[in-house]
C-alpha cells in the first residue's frame, strides 16, 4: 500500500515512472546498488529517528549510502540523542514498512531532512515505500518534492578527509 502512495505523490510531479519495484529485496544499500547497477554511495537512505523533542513523532534523515550519521552531530542539531524508530512503529510514525522507509508521502509525524552528504550527487536512488523498491531522481528534485524541512550536516564518513565519528 505505501508503494501506491508513494507512486501517487510521484505522479504530482510527473515523476511516477521514476519508481521501479523489484522481484527481490532492495532493503539494503547494498542490495539496493546491485539491483540498480550504481554505486552504493548513490543509494539515498532514509534513517528514521524518533524526535528528541517529541518521541511520538520521527526525524527522517536521508543520508548517502556511505554515510554514517554522527551522534555528536545528531544531538548538536536535533537536540538529543538519535535513537532509531523501533521496527514495529515506522509504519505509525513514517507510513512505511523497514526496508521501505523513504522521503516521500510520510505520515504527518515525520519529518524530512536531507543530508549534505547527498549533494556531491546529480542523481539518488531512495527507496519507494516498500523493501522492493527504489525511485530515481535528481538531487534537486528530491529537494524540491519530498517536502524536506531543510539541509543538515549530521553524518561523517563519506567525506575523504573525514573519519566516521
Amino acid at each position: 500500500m505505501t508503494v501506491a502512495a508513494v507512486r501517487e505523490h510521484l505522479a504530482r510531479f510527473d515523476l511516477q515512472d521514476a519508481l521501479v519495484e523489484f522481484a527481490e529485496s532492495s532493503a539494503t544499500v547494498e542490495l539496493a546498488a546491485a539491483r540498480l547497477g550504481t554505486d552504493p554511495a548513490h543509494i539515498a537512505k532514509t534513517l528514521a529517528f524518533l524526535d528528541p523533542a517529541d518521541p511520538a513523532r520521527a526525524i527522517l534523515v536521508v543520508a548517502a549510502g556511505d554515510a554514517k550519521v554522527s551522534g555528536g552531530a545528531f544531538k548538536r542539531r536535533f537536540g538529543g540523542k538519535g535513537t532509531m524508530v523501533p521496527a514495529d512503529r515506522l509504519v505509525e510514525l513514517t507510513g512505511h514498512p523497514m526496508g521501505g522507509v523513504c522521503p516521500f508521502a510520510n505520515a504527518d509525524s515525520a519529518e524530512v531532512w536531507l543530508d549534505e552528504s547527498l549533494r556531491r550527487f546529480d542523481v539518488v536512488y531512495p527507496a519507494g515505500g516498500s523493501a522492493a523498491s527504489a525511485v530515481r531522481i535528481e538531487t534537486a528534485a528530491l529537494e524540491r518534492i519530498s517536502g524536506a524541512r531543510g539541509w543538515v550536516d549530521v553524518c561523517a564518513g563519506w567525506r575523504a578527509d573525514a573519519p566516521v565519528a
